[in-house]
């Protein structure tokens, strides 16, 4: 069984070793010429004006959360459709289950008020 997996375990040592070989050979050879503009914090092109540990409204969250989920939504509804004549009423079934729990979900968001900006 070893003798299956030996190429890739080769495989996997030369990517790591040439990983770690070029980061190395770019910290040695690179240009070291920091300055004062080069180590300055960086946001947006000018310097903060709060603390970096500030709050965040919660609505920052959950924007990101229903992102998440309507982007994964997305991506699972593409294998679907390609496969939709192989895997017939029973897929189609499954999908619309799929679908309406998230539409319950994102229902809910709507009635909680995440998707308001005041």
């Amino acid at each position: 069984m070893l003798t299956e997996y030996f190429p890739i375990l080769i495989f996997l040592g030369v990517a790591a070793g040439m990983g770690v070989a070029l980061i190395l050979a770019g910290g040695i050879l690179g240009p070291r010429r920091p300055d004062a503009e080069k180590n300055s914090p960086y946001e947006c092109g000018f310097e903060a004006f709060e603390d970096s540990r500030m709050k965040f409204d919660v609505r920052f969250y959950l924007v990101a959360i229903l992102f998440i989920i309507f982007d994964l939504e997305i991506a699972f509804l593409f294998p679907w459709a390609v496969a939709l004549d192989a895997i017939g009423m029973t897929g189609l079934v499954a999908m619309a289950i799929f679908l309406a729990v998230l539409v319950i979900g994102f229902i809910y968001e709507w009635k909680k008020g995440a998707l308001e900006w005041e």
